[in-house]
C-alpha cells in the first residue's frame, strides 16, 4: 500500500496510548476505513505531560507494533495529540490593509493571520494553533471566508492555542525514539471535536468535554469557530486514587472496581448490594457495600463538573448545542445523568462518527482522540497543510531553536 494512502493518530494519554491506522486511498469521497488498532497501558505520562521518556517510548512501540499487525502495513510517521494544564488559549486579532477597492485574496488572509499570531509569547511556550474565529471586511462583520470580497481594510479575531515548550518537545522526542516522525502536534480536545461533533453543533454553541484519566479538557464551539479552550486538573484517575485510599485496595483493584461497579448515582444501587474487594496487604478479600463505593465516587465526579460549569460560566458563550461528553470518564455510569442536572442543558456523550472498516474497534469515546488525530491528519492530507482552519507555526524549528542549549542529548534528528 502507498505511504501517502495512510494516515496514523497517535493519542498519547495519561492511562493508554492508543494507535488509529486509517487508508484513505479512495479520497474524500470514499471516506476513511480504519484499517488497524493498538492500545497499550501508559504509564509514563502524568496528566498529559511525559514524566518518564523511557516508559512512554515502551507503550507507543507496543500501541504501534499491535496496529500495524492488525493492518498488515508498517508506518514511520503520525499526527500525535497534545494535552494537559500546561495548554491555553487566548483571543487575539489581526487587522491588515486590502488596497483601495481590491478584491480579497488567499494571500490577505495569510496576511492578516500572521498579523493575528503577531502577540507576545513568552520564551517557554510555542504557538500549536492560530484558529481564525471571524473575519470583518470594512463594515462587514461575521465572515467566515473573505476571499472574492471586495474592501479596504481586512481584520480577523482568532484563537490561539499555545503549550509548554518542553512538553511538546518531550512528546515529539519520545514519538522519534519509537521510530516515528511527527507530522503535527495537535490539541486532543480539538481532536476529539473532530471527531464526535456534528456540523450543527459547533455552529449553534457546543462545549466537548473531554475526561481523560489526568485532565478534563473544555473546548467550546460557536459559529464553527473554536471560542473558548481550558484544561482542568482532574480526571478518571482521581476517582480511582480516591476509592484506593478509601477502600484501603491497590489502585489496580480500585480501576477494575470502578469500571465494573462504579456508579455515580447512589439511587440506583441497592442498599443490601455488596462487592467483593481485595484488601491491600495481606488481609485478604473483603466484602462491602456497593453504596460504600459509590458516596466516593459521586463527590469527585460532582466536583469535576463543577469544575467544568465553571469554566462554561467564564467563557461567557450560549451553547444551544449543549455539552458533549467523551473520554474514557464520560463512560462511567451516571455522570451524563449528573451533568444534565447540574448544568441544565441538553448531555450526551459523544462517540467517533463516520468511519469504516474496523469502526466497531474504535466506536468508543475512549477512542474520541485517536480517531479525531486521524481525521485531522486525513483532512491535511486531502486539502494540503496549511488550511484556513488550522494555522500551524514553526512549532519543531521553534522548539528546537529554543531547547538547544537546554538538553544537550537531543539530537538534531530528533527535529
Amino acid at each position: 500500500m502507498a505511504r501517502e494512502d495512510i494516515v496514523v493518530g497517535l493519542d498519547i494519554g495519561t492511562s493508554k496510548v492508543a494507535c488509529v491506522i486509517g487508508d484513505v486511498s479512495n479520497g474524500a469521497q470514499g471516506g476513511i476505513e480504519v484499517i488497524g488498532v493498538g492500545v497499550a497501558e501508559s504509564d509514563g505520562l502524568r496528566k498529559g505531560v511525559v514524566v518518564d521518556i523511557d516508559k512512554t517510548v515502551g507503550s507507543i512501540r507496543r500501541a504501534v507494533e499491535s496496529a500495524e499487525i492488525m493492518a498488515g502495513v508498517q508506518i514511520g510517521s503520525a499526527y500525535v495529540g497534545i494535552a494537559g494544564g500546561h495548554v491555553t488559549g487566548q483571543t487575539a486579532h489581526g487587522l491588515i490593509a486590502v488596497g483601495d477597492g481590491q478584491v480579497v485574496t488567499q494571500d490577505d488572509v495569510n496576511r492578516v493571520l500572521n498579523a493575528a499570531k503577531a502577540v507576545a509569547i513568552p520564551m517557554e511556550r510555542e504557538v500549536l494553533h492560530v484558529l481564525p474565529q471571524t473575519y470583518t471586511v470594512d463594515e462587514m462583520t461575521g465572515i467566515r471566508d473573505p476571499v472574492g470580497i471586495t474592501g479596504v481594510r481586512l481584520e480577523v479575531s482568532v484563537h490561539i492555542v499555545t503549550g509548554a515548550v518542553t512538553s511538546a518537545a518531550n512528546l515529539v522526542r519520545c514519538a522519534h525514539l519509537a521510530g516515528l516522525s511527527v507530522e503535527d502536534v495537535v490539541l486532543e480536545p480539538l481532536a476529539s471535536a473532530e471527531a464526535v461533533l456534528t456540523e450543527e453543533e459547533t455552529n449553534n454553541g457546543t462545549a466537548l468535554v473531554d475526561m481523560g484519566s489526568g485532565t478534563s479538557d473544555v473546548v467550546i464551539f460557536k459559529g464553527g469557530a473554536l471560542m473558548h479552550t481550558a484544561s482542568l486538573g482532574v480526571g478518571g484517575w482521581h476517582i480511582t486514587n480516591d476509592l484506593a485510599m478509601g477502600l484501603r485496595v491497590t489502585t489496580q483493584e480500585a480501576e477494575q472496581l470502578k469500571r465494573e461497579h462504579g456508579t455515580a448515582l447512589p439511587e440506583a444501587v441497592d442498599p443490601h448490594e455488596t462487592i467483593t474487594v481485595e484488601a491491600q496487604g495481606s488481609a485478604g478479600p473483603q466484602t462491602i457495600l456497593r453504596r460504600e463505593a459509590v458516596s466516593i465516587i459521586q463527590p469527585r465526579v460532582v466536583e469535576m463538573l463543577d469544575l467544568v460549569q465553571q469554566e462554561l460560566q467564564k467563557s461567557q458563550q450560549m451553547l444551544q448545542g449543549g455539552i458533549v461528553l467523551t473520554g474514557g470518564t464520560a463512560l462511567l455510569d451516571g455522570v451524563e445523568q449528573i451533568a444534565g442536572q447540574m448544568m441544565e442543558m441538553p448531555v450526551r456523550v459523544g462517540y467517533p462518527r463516520d468511519l469504516r472498516g474496523l469502526s466497531d474497534r474504535v466506536h468508543s469515546p475512549v477512542h474520541a482522540t485517536g480517531v479525531g488525530l486521524l481525521l485531522f491528519g486525513t483532512r491535511e492530507r486531502w486539502s494540503g497543510k496549511g488550511t484556513q482552519r488550522f494555522i500551524k507555526g514553526n512549532l519543531f524549528d521553534n522548539i528546537w531553536s529554543r531547547m538547544r542549549g537546554w538538553y544537550s542529548y537531543l539530537k538534531d534528528d530528533y527535529f
